[in-house]
């Protein structure tokens, strides 16, 4: 095992894992990491098998080097004032998560968070997340300031009465909109699993609409109600639309996920915020990926 100073750990698998999948596998260079731990770590494109990321079932082959960034993130590197505030009165808030920020705090030297941040964003008031979005994924997440508003707003996406859409850029052309009903698996699993049978509750589904194309990729508007784990993203690479720079469940060209919430609407709060990117960025992202990877193959 080595590990340099820029925080890489590596390992080659042994014979004896071959077969073994990557999650377990990993503790090869992530021994004090559990099993949820090294999910995240995966599911974040922070463990690499050969140089690409793999998704946690993925089964390890012997000779292959699995190597795993290890990031100390710096005193202030998000700061209260990183956090746009959106929204704001008595019982709730909402702000724009930037990607690269987790929304609440976990272990194994996950890095800052959303939550941490909450008491420096908002002095003096007691506030909770009401809702989390993935670490790469940017946008609106809405707070409640005591328990009586969180337990209304629950109410209110229980009953549909919360609509969140995100901006998202996928590949391949779309014509017209479509709805994703596939159920969805997300018991003790840092990847999601689509079935091939509808779900019958409406507030699973996500409903897509093509906003415009370019070079082969859409830029797609994504509305979901109640929501569940990665359910956009699973959902699109299910339909034959992988998202733009996902580790998991596409391609993972580039350093971001083009996934944004950008509008979220409710009887108790309202807010919008545009992508720190752009469908012509993303094209240039999968342009660049598609030489690299070519010029890969030219040296073989």
């Amino acid at each position: 095992m080595e590990n340099d100073d820029a925080g890489m750990v590596e390992a080659v698998v042994p014979g004896e894992l071959a077969g073994e999948r990557l999650d377990r596998a990993a503790a090869l260079v992530l021994p004090d990491t559990g099993l949820r731990g090294r999910r995240r770590l995966i599911e974040a494109g922070r463990l690499l098998v050969d140089g690409r990321p793999k998704p946690a079932a993925y089964r390890v082959r012997a000779g292959e080097k699995l190597a795993a960034r290890i990031v100390t993130r710096p005193e202030g590197e998000f700061r209260a004032s990183d956090i746009p505030i959106l929204f704001t009165d008595a019982a709730y808030a909402a702000v724009a998560k930037p990607a690269g920020l987790h929304s609440a705090a976990i272990a194994c030297g996950g890095g800052q968070s959303l939550e941490a941040l909450l008491p420096d964003i908002f002095p003096g008031r007691e506030a909770m997340l009401l809702s989390r979005l993935d670490r790469l994924t940017s946008g609106i997440v809405p707070v409640a300031f005591d328990a009586v508003a969180g337990e209304g707003y629950r109410r209110l996406e229980n009953a549909g009465q919360v609509a969140k859409t995100y901006l998202a850029v996928v590949h391949g052309g779309i014509a017209s909109p479509f709805v994703v009903d596939f159920r969805l698996d997300m018991a003790d699993r840092a990847k999601t699993r689509v079935g091939r049978t509808a779900d019958p509750d409406p507030l699973r589904h996500t409903h897509v609409v093509p906003r415009r194309t370019e070079s082969g990729l859409t830029l797609v508007a994504c509305r979901i109600a109640r929501g569940a784990r990665h359910q956009i993203r699973a959902h699109l690479a299910a339909s034959g639309h992988p998202l733009v720079g996902d580790p998991v469940y596409g391609r993972g060209e580039g350093p971001r996920l083009y996934l944004h919430c950008a509008r979220l609407e409710s009887p108790v709060l309202t807010a919008a915020h545009e992508p720190p990117w752009s469908l012509a960025e993303a094209a240039r992202t999968v342009g660049s990926d598609a030489l690299g990877k070519n010029a890969e193959k030219e040296c073989e």
